[in-house]
């Protein structure tokens, strides 16, 4: 019977020999404390939480033990205009498949500026359509990346991609994931976007000062905070921006 390739990556846990000090950042986080055996699954993983608790820090700690730069894009862009990285990257082990993914991506928002001005001075457009990244708005740059840029049988962390995509292109970030993980391809994706969450059989981890612990998307805060709000939006209004 033949094994299956994916999750191209696994588990990560902090390695054996790893010493740290739990009251120095970003070991002082929770979430980054219990990090110990956190497994993926084989199609798509979110990190959610409130901003701070670490979701970010522990995806670019992945992207860094994987070979990634600190701002994102492919292994071969080797960019950093910040100093302002987390060492846990240098404490984790992380469990492979037996078989290496053919692509791979590191989407950071914050920093996709600067991914795409490298893309240009390096001239190498054409995996982006052949055009600028610039020369499109943020959500077409970024479903560029998904229907042109990523190839399939890779291994792609996103960290919060729906700031750069209205709620229809996130439908279509949705689409376009599903026929990248039917093509044996695997996500990590940080997000507090509720569209996105809905992926089915995905595997979401909250991240609180509780620690880390899965969750159904139907008890995240962020389908509940929606639905509420939408579903009783004139009261919910009231109560938010009465002067009492």
């Amino acid at each position: 019977m033949a094994i299956a390739s994916k999750p191209y990556l696994r588990e990560v846990s902090f390695r054996p020999d790893v010493q740290f000090d739990a009251q120095k950042y970003p070991f002082n986080i929770p979430a980054v404390g219990a990090l110990d055996n956190l497994q993926f699954h084989a199609d798509v993983t979110f990190f959610v939480g409130e901003n701070g608790s670490g979701k970010s820090t522990v995806l670019e700690a992945l992207a860094l033990a994987l070979g990634y730069s600190p701002e994102g894009g492919t292994k071969n862009v080797r960019l950093e205009t910040t100093s302002s990285v987390s060492p846990l990257h240098a404490s984790l082990r992380l469990s492979r498949s037996f078989q290496k993914p053919s692509d791979g991506y590191f989407l950071r928002a914050e920093s996709f500026f600067n991914v795409a001005t490298y893309m240009d001075e390096i001239g190498l457009l054409s995996s982006y359509g052949g055009k600028s990244l610039h020369a499109r708005s943020h959500g077409e740059a970024f479903l560029t990346l998904l229907t042109d840029k990523f190839r399939g049988d890779g291994l792609y962390l996103l960290d919060e991609p729906e700031a750069a995509l209205s709620p229809q292109r996130q439908l279509a970030a949705l689409a376009a994931i599903h026929q990248l993980v039917k093509n044996d391809s695997q996500f990590i994706i940080a997000t507090h976007s509720p569209i996105l969450l809905s992926y089915p059989g995905a595997r979401i981890f909250q991240f609180s000062s509780s620690g880390i612990s899965p969750v159904a998307f139907e008890d995240t805060e962020h389908y509940s905070v929606t639905r509420d709000f939408l579903n009783n939006y004139p009261r919910r209004l009231e109560q938010l921006l009465s002067d009492e």
